[in-house]
């Protein structure tokens, strides 16, 4: 019964964004805008739960439901319906989004508090969720594209939000269009794929095309081709290298829409996409290969950033960047639920991080260098004990969720990989454990170093509550997919689950060689020994003031400046394509093209016809004798003609 009102989940969402958008200006209630933009995404939920339920109880092999709608369009051999697929994965994916942008939705009540744009705020936010459940939903690459390009257009409207707010050296609006602009890059490649897989398969259904893949081999230059197409749109709408740098200008919007872009929404869409297309990419070993060493040069690249910001959320978004590269490595082993497992386990604890962030910054009157902190553990204890929780988590320490899904991750790397890259995953592991304590001893321990008259404060219960969900979920949601080491096979609830879905890629890779226990076990053990040695040194370096790395400045400062100023990519992506872009179109394409060639064609026969009418009306006289003396002047012309003819 709610497999089929699946439609629900996406349909509610799209009610509170259009009696927000209409009403809610006459509604003036916060509270009311509030519980309707937060209520229709909390009813999506139960949905996706009792969907859920519903699905658990089915035998596996008819663990998928399609429910269609109506048919979009048929045109000559295409046949596209609006449909939603109903399996293991789009209910991981719906829970999460709906679950998570719940919590988000209602502790934003409270963040956006006397905004007077609070109804558009949540407009857009529902909006957000109705295309990602549209992008997670779909049964086709048509629907999944329509909530691809929805999510860029949210994102561009909420990171924008606050458009009359300076950034950084520009503005909020350039920080959405930035992100826009970005993604518009990954998405012409998705394109590509997507005509491909047409060319291909004769289907954009993934039932069709999926079944296709499986059973009719194609060349290997043509998939080759149609996943590295695809996955240049999961490198722009996931940020990854060298399409990041769109996501740590995204902190320009409020700090909600944050935590929704980074943990719940738009940067899981490439994850997801790969994941739902594993049939086609497990078929491309030169891809797959290509989506590893991507995902972790993002993952490092992005971690060695983190470890020298001092904006809180600057911090937070290079801290996204990087798990998500851990996630493509997954994929790129063949790792397929590890790498939505850890989607998972990101959501709760980087929704809490930003979220946390968020209740430090409103208590600080929007201070978000963490260099201005410190000392708030005994005013905020709520905060102060969440945001310990996720900083734990993703640090990976054991038992909390981050430990397990990133430890399946660096198992996978080592066993499905290579050595180099597990090396390179752990030190990525390590930095990203220092870099989170950074930021966590600054703020909340040590000595105050806010401004006394703001006298920060703990948030209000509709903050704090979304926070202590989260906290809890950090901790315990990694039970759900512990190692078959410790549970067995069988045991690995969220494994077994995924199971059919990733069953028809799974069995066509390659695996190298098994591993003993003891090695599994020896390698758990140096993962999370490395965490908390990253902690203990953070706290030696913030808080007993043994020679803090920012007072090494002068000692490293070449590599500082090359961190803090981020590599230089933005002022590389800036003098190598952005100016060069600006200078052709002004002064060739603009001055030259359409003013001298456009504009002087269209004026030239303007002027063309203004000369030749001018001429023509000196003969119109008026006299009728001037008339009569032209025609037969003509007519004698004609007749001569003919005679010489």
């Amino acid at each position: 019964m709610f497999t089929n009102l699946i439609f629900l989940t996406v349909l509610l969402p799209l009610l509170g964004f259009l009696v927000n958008s209409f009403f809610g200006r006459k509604i003036k209630n916060e509270k009311i805008i509030g519980i309707i933009g937060s209520g229709t995404v909390g009813l999506a939920f139960l949905v996706s739960l009792f969907s859920l339920l519903e699905i658990v109880s089915l035998p596996v092999e008819e663990r998928k439901v399609i429910v269609t709608l109506f048919q979009w369009f048929d045109v000559g051999n295409l046949d596209i319906s609006f449909g939603y697929q109903v399996d293991p994965l789009s209910l991981v994916m719906s829970l999460i989004v709906t679950g998570v942008g719940f919590l988000i939705h209602v502790y934003s009540i409270g963040y956006m508090h006397g905004d007077k744009g609070i109804a558009r705020f949540f407009a857009y936010l529902n909006l957000f969720i109705f295309m990602m459940m549209n992008l997670v939903l779909a049964d086709n690459f048509v629907l999944l594209f329509l909530g691809w390009e929805g999510v860029g257009l949210c994102s561009y409207l909420l990171i924008g939000f606050w458009y009359d707010r300076k950034f950084e050296n520009s503005t909020t609006a350039d920080a959405a269009k930035k992100a826009f602009v970005v993604n518009r890059i990954g998405d012409f490649g998705f394109m590509l794929g997507m005509f491909l897989i047409y060319m291909t398969y004769g289907s954009l259904n993934f039932s069709d095309v999926f079944l296709f893949a499986e059973k009719i081999p194609v060349t290997e230059i043509t998939i080759t081709l149609i996943t590295l197409f695809l996955f240049i749109g999961a490198i722009g709408k996931s940020a990854q290298i060298p399409l990041f740098v769109w996501l740590p200008d995204a902190m320009a919007g409020p700090t909600p829409v944050s935590a929704l872009i980074h943990a719940a929404t738009m940067v899981t869409a490439g994850v997801y996409m790969v994941s739902r297309c594993s049939i086609l990419f497990v078929q491309a070993e030169t891809t797959m290969m290509i989506i590893a060493i991507i995902g972790l040069g993002t993952a490092f690249v992005a971690a060695t950033i983190g470890l020298v910001q001092n904006d809180i959320k600057k911090v937070l978004a290079y801290s996204t960047v990087s798990q998500l590269g851990f996630m493509f490595l997954a994929l790129g082993v063949g790792a397929f639920t590890a790498g939505i497992f850890h989607l998972m386990t990101h959501a709760f604890f980087k929704a809490l991080l930003f979220l946390g962030a968020g209740s430090v910054i409103h208590a600080l009157k929007d201070e978000q260098d963490i260099r201005k902190m410190g000392g708030l553990k005994s005013v905020m204890p709520k905060t102060y004990w969440t945001f310990l929780a996720a900083a734990l988590a993703i640090s990976g320490i054991p038992p909390l969720s981050g430990f397990f899904s990133k430890d399946e991750i660096l198992w996978k790397a080592f066993s499905e990989g290579s050595t180099i890259l597990y090396v390179i995953a752990v030190a990525t592991a390590m930095m990203t454990a220092f870099y989170i304590f950074r930021l966590f001893f600054l703020t909340f321990e040590g000595k105050k170093r806010w401004y006394d008259p703001s006298h920060p404060h703990e948030s209000p219960s509709v903050m704090t509550i979304p926070l202590i969900i989260l906290g809890i979920l950090s901790v315990i949601g990694g039970f759900i997919g512990m190692p078959a080491l410790f549970v067995g096979e069988s045991g690995n609830f969220f494994a077994a689950w995924l199971a059919p879905v990733f069953e028809p890629a799974l069995s066509k890779i390659a695996h190298y060689g098994e591993h003993s226990h003891t090695t599994e076990i020896l390698l758990m053990i140096l993962s999370a020994g490395v965490a908390a040695f990253s902690i203990y040194i953070a706290r030696k370096f913030y808080l007993q003031n043994i020679k803090p790395i920012d007072y090494l400045v002068n000692k490293f400062s070449k590599i500082y400046k090359l961190l803090f100023n981020k590599y230089w990519v933005d002022e590389a992506y800036d003098l190598l394509i952005v100016n060069p872009i600006k200078v052709t179109s002004e002064k060739f394409l603009w001055k030259v093209h359409d003013v001298k060639i456009i504009d002087g064609f269209l004026d030239g026969t303007a002027a063309l016809f203004d000369s030749g009418s001018k001429f023509i009306r000196k003969i119109q006289t008026g006299v009728a004798q001037f008339y009569a003396l032209v025609m037969v002047f003509g007519i004698a012309i004609i007749i001569f003609i003919l005679f010489i003819v």
